[in-house]
């Protein structure tokens, strides 16, 4: 796996598997961003979903963190 996320400039994880507290602040992103972006435009474009989630991101998502 580490050599096709090198083929993409990305590099793998370095936490230990069984940590449940790293992998819950992704998951519960990925379930908002899912529920409040991803569900509600079927038929989006790309470049529509990048807005969109960029939109979420900056607006919605950073100001319920703070």
């Amino acid at each position: 796996m580490s050599v096709l996320l090198g083929r993409h400039g990305l590099v793998g994880s370095m936490g230990r598997g069984g940590e449940a507290c790293h992998n819950a602040a992704i998951e519960s992103f990925c379930a908002l961003l899912q529920k409040n972006i991803l569900d509600r435009r079927s038929g989006a474009t790309h470049e529509e979903l990048r807005i969109a989630i960029a939109t979420w991101i900056e607006h919605t998502y950073q100001k319920r963190r703070w």
